[in-house]
């Protein structure tokens, strides 16, 4: 039930039909969890922006003893039939009626760490550790805490694998387990001995049974400098790196393919998107796309992609030279 929007500069855009806005003296629009305005907003999109930002929700913590794990997983819950009906019924229609490839974007208690879900923006009342900087802090001063939420998220987790298997079988092909960016731009944002005390053993543990029980492929998305990760990620059972942030400290293309590229299928690294594809010539992005799909498309193992998404204002001309340059080299 999608309905029209407007964007701040005019373009139109269709919306779900529960987004909700409320705009502000300053010209700020606020979004808020479940539609609920007697509670206080959960998202702001700044005046000529193009995306909401989480507002950080977080009550202060003053007793480390009454931080509860239920908290921290009160967002993640066991699919319905509903859900699962709905599901089984897209991909029968997708695996019948097109020759594509079907992506399915996760369930419930896979998403470990995700910052984006962290502040709970969909939620009215997130309780519990929702401020990003106190987040990643607690990876190192709240250890213990933070493997019980990822134990029983887990927990969750693989129960809806397994209905969601049930529901659709093998006519999706992957399956996008982690959203969790671990590099920023310059280095990784925790170290590989933290990956492998906190993330890995869950990880591991529904990569596991997906493999054992499914033909599905598994999908992480892990934006910035995750070179230094990328072994404990292949043990961890992972098939498909995204979005390969070439622009990135250690992300040499020809690094990453010579090293990982049978661990991987490299869903990404078409183009800089950071300065060759908003900011370069349009031959600037033809050479480019042509030196990166050159170096990873060779004994396959490449989805080709804008590294992330294609933002606003970026020149047509360059959008119709990265493109054209795919077309061409296919």
């Amino acid at each position: 039930n999608w309905k029209p929007w407007t964007f701040f500069d005019g373009t139109p855009v269709l919306v779900p039909e529960k987004f909700n806005i409320m705009p502000e003296s300053n010209g700020d629009i606020l979004q808020y969890p479940e539609g609920d305005r007697s509670v206080p907003a959960s998202m702001r999109m700044p005046k000529d922006g193009f995306y909401h930002d989480s507002i950080i929700r977080q009550k202060p913590i003053v007793d480390e003893s009454k931080l509860k794990v239920e908290d921290q997983v009160e967002e993640y819950s066991i699919m319905g039939d509903e859900d699962l009906a709905c599901y089984e019924k897209e991909a029968k229609r997708l695996y019948e009626e097109t020759d594509r490839a079907v992506v399915f974007g996760g369930v419930p208690g896979t998403n470990l760490g995700d910052i984006a879900l962290v502040p709970g923006p969909g939620m009215k009342n997130p309780q519990g550790i929702r401020d990003v900087e106190e987040w990643y802090v607690s990876l190192m001063t709240r250890k213990d805490f933070l493997k019980e939420v990822f134990s029983q998220m887990t927990e969750i987790g693989l129960k809806n694998l397994k209905l969601m298997y049930e529901a659709v079988g093998e006519r999706i092909q992957v399956i996008v387990l982690s959203g969790t960016d671990f590099g920023s731009q310059n280095c990784p944002f925790i170290s590989p001995a933290l990956y492998r005390e906190l993330f890995k053993p869950y990880h591991q543990a529904m990569n596991e049974w997906i493999h054992q029980n499914t033909q599905w492929k598994v999908f992480i998305h892990t934006c910035g400098s995750v070179f230094d990760l990328l072994p404990d990620l292949k043990e961890a059972g992972f098939d498909i790196l995204n979005p390969v942030q070439v622009s990135a400290a250690k992300m040499d293309p020809k690094e990453l393919k010579e090293h990982f590229g049978s661990d991987f299928t490299f869903w990404g690294g078409g183009v800089n998107p950071q300065s060759t594809l908003p900011f370069g010539s349009p031959e600037d992005v033809r050479q480019e796309v042509r030196y990166l799909i050159n170096t990873f498309k060779p004994n396959g193992g490449f989805v080709f992609a804008n590294v992330h998404n294609i933002q606003a204002k970026i020149p047509v001309e360059n959008l119709l030279a990265f493109f054209e340059t795919l077309q061409e080299n296919r």
